[in-house]
């Protein structure tokens, strides 16, 4: 698993299980009073917040009781997508979709207990303030960090725009401790990218969607309209590593691609009753009839869930596109978050969707036309180290350096994370090919060597096998 890393403007990982499906916005109607709710309906909860209150030996906050119990009916149903959230959850879920972010835009990891800089975003405050990639934060406005965690770290750094804050580090690289002070700007957060592709004399569209967020239909929109007036013939839709997103979102990119009055799928709710979800007339679309009619080539991994798998669903069901790579995750619940009396919300999952021929994904996934497993620096997930490793130790960092050592090339014998001595003869023939210091130790300088390593590999769309076959694929319908 990839260890835990937050961009600065937003705790991620409320999202349950890293997959949704949300209804828009949270439910008008407020839950009742969680005290009269104690109060009255349940009497039995109520004396045990007595007993609790009276006489336990560790004393503790009504109110965390309180949220205790919101938590408890929660997890009791068994679902992952239905959570409680306390209040500063809930802002950080929301904030999670929004389409910006306020902060000073920098990733940061905690490694051995200290807290680091993975890397800055370019043009952020961050980057304008001088913070570098392995930069480790001492203090936040005069306070030290020992004993937080990443969280309680993530919110001091968060703030309202325009606010500053002043941060000591260390830097490595100069053995020296630098303050900085950076103030918190709005940070633009994109969830399409696009690009106007050419092989073999054929133009088509390539078009990344991470998420689907408040500003991803508006974001796709413009794509598209470029892509379409640069001469694209076709899509190329990437939606790997999608988690999801709201239904809105989602629905309006279904819609942009099919004709008007088409059911791209169902909701059905707990009753079994089913409600079709129509393609609406589109709004502002400059090529409406041509992206309509245009190929479409969706690429999807084991990773693409929820609103990405609507989308994937909806392609496949009505063959208004062609689905290349690994079935995707496989999550077929909506969820609705409802606001509580304290803050909070509870977030639950009411409805199913189904496929146009309602088929319901759950567990299951939605299924490829060509099948398409990706290379293996594109499935490994990028560690964060400041550890120093050597001849004898073992650790879960030197497996992550064997397995990427292993897929560039060099000779290891084993990938347990046992550093034994065919990992160092590789680790010191990577240093040398890499320009490092040439000793045979997983270090700092080792984990950002192989970190640049990686990342310059995937940029190169070359080696993208799953892109390539997509490429492919869309040169061949071209050119019938």
């Amino acid at each position: 698993m990839r260890r835990s890393r937050f961009l600065v403007f937003a705790i991620l990982a409320v999202i349950a299980a890293g997959v949704f499906l949300l209804l828009d916005g949270c439910s008008a109607e407020k839950g009742k009073n969680a005290n009269s709710v104690l109060n009255g309906a349940f009497p039995v909860i109520d004396e045990a917040y007595g007993i609790i209150q009276e006489k336990a030996v560790y004393p503790v906050d009504g109110d965390m009781l309180i949220e205790g119990a919101l938590r408890g009916m929660a997890d009791v149903i068994g679902d992952p997508y239905s959570t409680y959230l306390s209040e500063e959850e809930a802002a950080s879920h929301r904030e999670s979709l929004a389409g910006e972010k306020v902060g000073i835009g920098a990733e940061i990891t905690r490694s051995s207990g200290r807290y680091i800089i993975v890397a800055p975003i370019k043009g952020s405050p961050a980057e304008k303030a001088g913070l570098q990639p392995y930069d480790e934060i001492v203090r936040i406005n005069g306070e030290a960090l020992g004993g937080l965690t990443l969280q309680d770290v993530v919110k001091k750094i968060r703030g309202k725009e325009g606010t500053a804050l002043e941060m000591t580090i260390y830097r490595p690289d100069l053995n020296k401790h630098l303050e900085l002070k950076i103030v918190r700007e709005v940070i633009p957060v994109k969830t399409v990218t696009a690009e106007l592709m050419e092989e073999r004399g054929k133009k088509f569209g390539y078009i990344a969607l991470t998420m689907f967020g408040d500003e991803t239909a508006a974001e796709w929109k413009k794509a598209t309209d470029a892509m379409i007036k640069g001469g694209a013939e076709a899509l190329v839709v990437d939606v790997r590593g999608n988690p999801g997103g709201y239904l809105r979102a989602v629905g309006e990119v279904v819609g942009s691609l099919m004709q008007e009055n088409t059911i791209f799928a169902y909701m059905q709710n707990a009753k079994g009753e089913l409600t079709p979800l129509v393609v609406e007339p589109s709004k502002n679309f400059t090529y409406d009839e041509k992206l309509k009619k245009m190929p479409v080539v969706l690429l999807q991994d084991k990773g693409s869930a929820s609103a990405s798998e609507v989308l994937s669903g909806a392609l496949k069901d009505l063959r208004r596109g062609f689905i290349i790579g690994q079935v995707s995750f496989g999550k077929g619940t909506v969820q609705d978050t409802m606001e509580l009396s304290n803050g909070g919300e509870m977030k639950l999952s009411t409805h199913k969707w189904l496929t146009p021929k309602e088929t319901w994904i759950h567990g299951k996934g939605v299924d490829v036309d060509l099948a398409s497993e990706p290379n293996r620096l594109f499935k490994e997930n990028i560690r964060f180290s400041t550890d120093v490793y050597a001849v004898g130790d073992y650790h879960e960092d030197i497996a992550y350096g064997q397995r990427i050592l292993a897929a560039l090339g060099y000779n290891i014998e084993r990938d347990d994370g046992y550093f034994d001595e065919s990992t160092s003869v590789a680790v010191h023939e990577f240093r040398v090919d890499a320009n490092v210091s040439p000793e045979s130790l997983m270090d700092r300088k080792f984990f950002a060597a192989i970190r640049d390593r990686v990342e310059n590999y995937r940029k190169d769309k070359a080696n993208d096998i799953q892109l390539q076959v997509a490429i492919g694929y869309v040169h061949h319908m071209l050119s019938n």
